[in-house]
């Protein structure tokens, strides 16, 4: 796997989706903890299966789970505003009031909430 370490953060820079289901995120959780000893990973949105996006299908649910319970930050880039789901947009609105997932605009945003959340 293509992974870029910055500042205790893995960069996954993967083509391709990579996230299909828990056990994919669970084994990108894994890898990128094992080579880098990382606190935190950027993820792209290209690489998550476009049905994280559909709250109703759970995966977003199950990916997260994974990230939480394994004490590993996650910031996901991308362009979100073609989402149009008032609970997704919510979703994301509040993920990023938190301190383990937020969703940003590009790489320098995402690197850098991490940087303020302590990853």
């Amino acid at each position: 796997m293509n992974i870029e370490l910055k500042n205790q953060t893995a960069i996954v820079r993967e083509a391709g989706v990579l996230v299909t289901d828990g056990s994919s995120a669970m084994e990108l959780l894994a890898t990128a903890r094992y080579e880098t000893g990382c606190s935190a990973i950027v993820l792209f949105k290209e690489q998550l299966d476009e049905s994280f996006f559909r709250l109703s299908t759970g995966l977003a649910g199950e990916v997260l789970q994974k990230f939480v319970n394994y004490q590993m930050k996650l910031a996901i880039v991308g362009d979100f505003d073609g989402y149009t789901s008032k609970p997704l947009q919510d979703f994301i609105r509040e993920s990023n009031e938190g301190r383990q997932i937020c969703f940003q605009p590009d790489e320098g945003a995402a690197l850098a909430w991490l940087e303020r959340v302590g990853a």
